[in-house]
């Protein structure tokens, strides 16, 4: 069988920390590597992991160069064949997920992964991941580590966590593995995590920030595509979102077709060539 470890990367969120402790320790399924990455907490957090320190395999409370920077220190102490990253906040589904999942692992596959519950504001929203990963889909979206079992040589043999980058690094190894390098995956059609969707990743603000190193990651790997990045930029825009929702209403729909057609007729016309 598989072994697995889990990594909890956390700073200063003793309160998040506290839950996702409670869930990767009541695992049913005892047979997994439990690595605890803090980054120097000041609020309780270190003395928090002390007491759970009997049920931690490796810990450190230690300043770091940001949450992929800690997540790479995880990467590099793991034992386990598979790992997967609960960070503080993030719990596991249910106390039976390893034990349910564990055994499914196989060979075959470097990827596994499965849906989550993304938690934010006291409310949850389900989501369901497709069973085949396109380019497509991971022009708009991505796996969360917090449902995904990644092989550890896959890192060894392509690359760790981008540092660079404030947002995008997961998503970047993503579709590197999964487009790039064609490995193998598998959707495991079960729910593993309850994502904490109050973090940076999930922030509108730092929006631009991530389409940015999005952009970086699609030059670097897949330059022949950046034409199309544009353009999908384009279908995404807040206006184009708009006259899509427009299209749904059929009286508002016509006016607006009507509208633009008297406006055309007014612009100048471009002479012919």
């Amino acid at each position: 069988m598989s072994k697995v470890s889990v990594i909890t990367v956390n700073f200063n969120d003793k309160k998040g920390l506290s839950k996702t402790l409670e869930s990767v320790t009541n695992q049913t399924d005892k047979n997994f590597e439990f690595i605890v990455i803090d980054g120097g907490s000041n609020d309780g957090s270190k003395e928090l992991i002390e007491q759970y320190q009997d049920k931690i395999t490796h810990w450190v409370s230690e300043k770091d160069n940001g949450v992929f920077n800690a997540m790479n220190k995880g990467i590099k102490i793991a034992t386990g064949d598979f790992i997967i990253f609960m960070n503080g906040g993030d719990c596991f589904y249910n106390n039976s997920v390893l034990e349910d999942t564990i055994p499914d692992f196989t060979s075959e596959y470097d990827i596994y992964y499965g849906d989550n519950y993304k938690e934010s504001n006291g409310s949850k929203r389900l989501k369901i991941y497709p069973e085949k990963l396109s380019f497509s889909f991971f022009y708009n979206s991505s796996i969360n580590h917090q449902s995904t079992f990644i092989r550890k040589t896959l890192f060894d043999d392509y690359f760790y966590y981008n540092e660079n980058y404030k947002i995008a690094s997961d998503w970047e190894f993503f579709i590197y593995a999964i487009c790039y390098k064609n490995v193998s995956y598998k959707y495991l059609k079960r729910t593993i995590a309850i994502y904490d969707f109050t973090g940076i990743s999930s922030n509108p603000k730092f929006r631009d920030l991530y389409n940015e190193e999005k952009k970086i990651t699609f030059q670097k790997y897949f330059p022949a595509f950046m034409e199309d990045y544009k353009e999908v930029e384009v279908l995404n825009s807040k206006r184009f979102l708009q006259f899509q929702h427009i299209k749904k209403f059929t009286v508002p729909w016509k006016l607006l077709k009507a509208f633009i057609s008297l406006l055309l007729l007014f612009l100048p016309k471009t002479p012919n060539k």
